[in-house]
């Protein structure tokens, strides 16, 4: 079964965002592992709280992603 784990910042997508995220993904699945794929593709889209993670040892908020200080 294909499996996809997105984790985004809480708050920052749409629900329409996430619903694209989800068949775009599956889409993807299918272009590459056949249409069979599709029915068994999971995609999982988990909202991360703010300042809940980081890279490169610093803690990254929404704000900093967006550019703000």
């Amino acid at each position: 079964m294909p499996f996809a784990n997105f984790k985004v910042p809480a708050g920052t997508l749409s629900e329409e965002d996430k619903k694209k995220i989800v068949d775009r993904t599956t889409d993807l699945y299918a272009e590459i592992y056949g249409e069979r794929a599709r029915q068994g593709t999971l995609v999982l889209v988990e909202e991360v709280t703010d300042g809940g993670w980081g890279i490169g040892g610093t803690v990254l908020t929404a704000a900093m992603l967006n550019g703000e200080s």
